[in-house]
């Protein structure tokens, strides 16, 4: 049985509480206005990137799976947006991974999913996510990434002095927040293109982060643009792509940016696609920068009809 709705033409949303543990993940199931209801539909959980709330690059990827026939679920991942959890702003790599499992357990007691037929789809930061999660939660049948993200990877790539000091410095602050009770928290961009610039920030990746996130084409007021601090710690020791060629059999499609920026995006794509014991498919959307592929429709588009027909095959 599903809950209360909103129509988005040709799509329809149901609004979600999943049980996650002693709090609740906030969830949208976006769904085709047009399925047949005699056949339960295959259906794709959406990881999206740090920073992100459902309304933004989860419902623009989740509500066009949807007009292709797949059941798309776009949640809050705990901690953030409208999710439950305290404290707030954290982000945790292993909770990011266990959000999409519990996404699974409530999927799969929805009459009108087939639980046999459950793929994931991850952007950036939740790339790696969807593929650390389904090496072991072999529930998902298929795992989908767009410009992928290892962000352990990349945390530990700029920490100045490496990655052991800034694990240091983390220590260090943790114990003043002990210390003091008051809880540190960063950006994780710069709030305005203005501040982008003051500290040096003009690079094109940077610009459009910061265009999407914090200006009217892709705000959400659910987004805070804030992390706390030890999530970093946490961070550095991740490893999303940790014996995925050992465990991950799925089968994998992948789509990268083909304009190559300072995410990183292109070289986890590469390396993903060479660790996968499955790899089905690697697509380059020519001319399209990293953050194009969160909204821009001439990009998503041709990602979605790609991942949907990997979806159609393997799901």
């Amino acid at each position: 049985m599903l809950p209360d709705s909103t129509r988005k033409d040709p799509t329809m949303i149901h609004h979600l509480t999943i049980p996650r543990g002693p709090i609740q993940l906030a969830a949208d199931l976006h769904l085709p206005d047009d399925a047949p209801r005699d056949a339960p539909l295959p259906a794709v959980v959406l990881s999206t990137p740090g920073s992100s709330v459902k309304e933004q690059i989860g419902a623009n990827y989740a509500s066009r799976l949807a007009a292709r026939g797949i059941a798309a679920l776009a949640f809050d991942p705990a901690h953030q947006g409208r999710s439950g959890g305290e404290p707030r702003d954290l982000e945790d790599p292993y909770r990011r991974g266990e959000d999409i499992s519990y996404a699974i357990d409530a999927l799969s007691t929805i009459d009108a999913i087939d639980a046999d037929r459950i793929g994931v789809l991850g952007v950036c930061a939740g790339g790696g996510y969807a593929v650390h999660t389904a090496r072991t939660d072999h529930r998902i049948k298929a795992v989908g990434t767009v410009v992928p993200v290892n962000v352990g990877a990349a945390f530990r790539s700029y920490q100045p002095g490496g990655p052991a000091a800034g694990l240091d410095r983390l220590a260090a602050e943790r114990a003043q927040e002990s210390r003091t009770g008051q809880l540190a928290r960063v950006n994780w961009l710069p709030d305005t293109l203005e501040d982008a610039a003051a500290a040096g920030l003009t690079d094109i990746d940077t610009t459009e982060a910061v265009t999407y996130y914090r200006t009217p084409r892709g705000h959400h007021e659910q987004s805070t643009n804030r992390r706390l601090s030890r999530s970093d710690s946490l961070l550095i020791g991740y490893d999303a792509f940790h014996l995925v060629d050992q465990l991950m059999t799925q089968p994998l499609q992948v789509v990268m940016a083909g304009r190559i920026g300072n995410t990183g995006s292109d070289e986890f794509s590469k390396q993903l696609w060479h660790l996968a014991p499955n790899p089905v498919d690697l697509m380059v959307v020519d001319g399209a920068g990293h953050y194009q592929m969160y909204d821009e429709p001439a990009y998503v588009d041709v990602a979605v009809d790609r991942v949907a027909a990997f979806y159609s095959r393997h799901l």
